[in-house]
């Protein structure tokens, strides 16, 4: 009799466990831990928005790891990593290629507006630069642009903008957009091509310490001058304004969907002005006088 009370006991032991492991491996935007994977250039703003995200959900723990646009693309598609950060806009191809390998309706999630910009030494006398010149200096072989590398957002994205492959442009390489900024002045007759957020963050010292050493390019398209300022990307009116986004392959609402929803909420979008980039999702500020 004794025996089959403990037979009995055990069983519903082991129902209660497998419930409790199960509800414990459900899905949740509030714990746990996940790697975002972003380009180099707008490496800052993902970070300050997983320090957001983190402080408001303490027991998440987000890792934010750099990796080169079109390889974090595959990485996603292969399920080696659950969110990344895109600049560029996917062909047709790819598109259909990411519904069908993550089974998933292709749905960016927009969350800032950032910029490619053309820089030069802080004591060079080129005061702007215009689209022929850059479709010009594309082709040339004296490699006048400096890129932070082959497969890069900042690449991918002028060759997108120019029509063209990356493969059938010609540039200069000096790896990561802070080398190409403190390095730049050993080669006045180049330009630097770099992510805005490289160095956006109005109040960081170490962005004000980049943005001493070079001076921002206009540039000039249909005859007038455009600045990368708030203005300009909020209107789209800079040629070289591009708008990043995120995807991800996570079909439930888990902490890849929960970090999205934030970001794109109000505090979201405050923490991406406070990055010296132009939030996508504007929110009006309403105020009632009594």
């Amino acid at each position: 009799m004794r025996s089959s009370v403990k037979i009995v006991m055990l069983f519903f032991l082991s129902i209660l466990y497998v419930g409790c492991k199960k509800k414990d491996e459900s899905p949740s935007y509030n714990k746990g831990e996940m790697t975002i994977l972003t380009d180099e250039s707008f490496k800052s703003v993902t970070e300050a928005l997983a320090e957001g995200y983190m402080i408001n959900y303490p027991e998440t723990k987000i890792n934010v790891v750099t990796k080169k646009e079109d390889l974090g693309f595959l990485d996603l598609l292969n399920d080696k990593a659950r969110i990344v950060v895109m600049s560029r806009d996917l062909s047709s191809e790819e598109i259909k290629t990411y519904e069908e390998q993550v089974d998933l309706k292709f749905l960016p999630s927009k969350f800032a507006a950032d910029a490619v910009v053309f820089v030069v030494p802080k004591d060079s006398p080129k005061e702007s630069i215009s689209m022929a010149e850059i479709e010009q200096g594309m082709q040339s072989n004296d490699k006048k642009f400096i890129f932070d590398g082959a497969n890069s957002s900042n690449l991918n994205f002028v060759a997108q903008k120019l029509k063209k492959q990356p493969k059938d442009l010609k540039f200069s390489i000096i790896p990561g957009s802070k080398n190409i900024i403190e390095e730049l002045s050993k080669y006045p007759d180049k330009i630097g091509v770099v992510g805005l957020n490289t160095f956006s963050r109005p109040y960081d010292q170490e962005s004000e310490k980049l943005r001493s050493m070079i001076k921002i390019l206009p540039v000039e398209y249909k005859g007038n001058k455009y600045n990368a300022d708030f203005e300009n990307l909020r209107k789209m009116n800079y040629p070289f304004t591009r708008v990043l986004y995120f995807l991800t392959n996570e079909g439930n609402f888990n902490i890849a969907n929960g970090f999205i929803r934030f970001s794109c909420t109000q505090l979201g979008q405050m923490i991406v002005q406070k990055e010296g980039l132009q939030p996508y999702n504007l929110y009006r500020r309403e105020v009632q006088m009594r």
